[in-house]
């Protein structure tokens, strides 16, 4: 399929890519189907609303370029498709622990069964990967040479080793069978769509301060996290997809560096709660720094984030607001 300028001049026409988005709708899934739809491509959306919500891609169901899969990655399918971004996965602690074997299995079968069908029908796909990968970091920041400091055995090693091992199957498929990869490490992303209840430090606080809830934070708040905008990360993803000629894995982050009580006083701020903060027992293998080191996708895509923490934040609890 073609698409053309308002004058139809085939100088300027560009092929269509027919693109399959596994977690298609999911928050960060959703996204990407919009910015797909909205450039001009046919999104095939595939998603078995584990974590997802058909609320999240409703507004797209009539749009012609627009098709739903319900369909859980962990069963093979045959599609023809140019390009698959699989992000199909559970990725907060709450959803990925309560079924932790579902979860590896994702990780695990999912990207086998995404790598064949990439492998089948000559696509690009990139692998939605993790700054768990990283574990508990002993180097910081973090840079893509960093093999990490994982407990193997521990209760989020379901997602943690899961993600891996979806690295190690990318870069096999890439050496064995020449197929075309990039593998993107995420690191904390936030805003609208997020599920209120996954559990993630962001929607957690913001849920909190808004019922004038104390707000609950773990350990004593001096562990660190770097947030990125949610338009942000979907720019440096498409970036990454449409990058000739390399591989990853790559970082995609914000290096601003914040301690979670820090979020937790600006989420009151914002939001002109009443909120108290309470602290609990940090949970086991809890990371307690993380920041990404993003000089190369500054040097490959040009990209960084220009959203800051309080605009974004604006514009999540606004979101949030809506839910309530």
């Amino acid at each position: 399929m073609f698409n053309t300028g308002s004058s139809g001049n085939l100088n300027k026409v560009t092929i269509m890519k027919r693109i399959l988005v596994t977690g298609g709708a999911g928050f960060l899934g959703s996204h990407l189907c919009d910015r797909l739809i909205k450039r001009g491509d046919d999104v095939l959306c595939l998603d078995n609303y584990f974590t997802g919500t058909k609320s999240n891609i409703q507004h797209l169901l009539n749009n012609p370029n627009f098709e739903l899969i319900r369909h859980d990655v962990i069963d093979p399918i045959h599609l023809e498709v140019d390009q698959i971004f699989n992000l199909a996965c559970p990725a907060s602690p709450v959803h990925y622990q309560y079924n932790p074997v579902k979860t590896i299995k994702t990780s695990v079968m999912g990207a086998i069964n995404m790598l064949g069908l990439a492998k089948r029908v000559k696509a690009r796909i990139l692998q939605a990967s993790t700054s768990e990968v990283y574990g508990d970091p002993d180097q910081h920041p973090q840079p893509e040479s960093y093999w990490g400091n994982v407990n193997p055995i521990g209760i989020r090693s379901c997602y943690d080793e899961g993600k891996r091992v979806a690295e190690t199957l990318c870069f096999d498929y890439y050496r064995q069978n020449k197929v075309d990869i990039r593998v993107l490490r995420i690191f904390n992303t936030y805003g609208p769509r997020l599920n209120p209840d996954d559990g993630r430090v962001v929607s957690n606080f913001i849920f909190q301060a808004l019922k004038g809830e104390d707000i609950s934070i773990y350990g004593d708040g001096s562990q660190t996290r770097s947030f990125c905008y949610y338009k942000d990360l979907i720019d440096g993803m498409i970036k990454l997809m449409d990058h000739d000629n390399f591989t990853g894995p790559m970082n995609l982050g914000n290096p601003g560096e914040f301690t979670i009580k820090e979020l937790a006083e600006k989420i009151i701020q914002l939001t002109g709660s009443t909120s108290k903060l309470i602290y609990l027992d940090l949970p086991l293998d809890d990371p307690k720094q993380r920041q990404p080191d993003i000089t190369l996708a500054k040097k490959m895509l040009g990209w960084e984030p220009r959203i800051k923490l309080e605009d974004g934040l604006k514009e999540t609890i606004e979101y949030f607001k809506g839910l309530l």
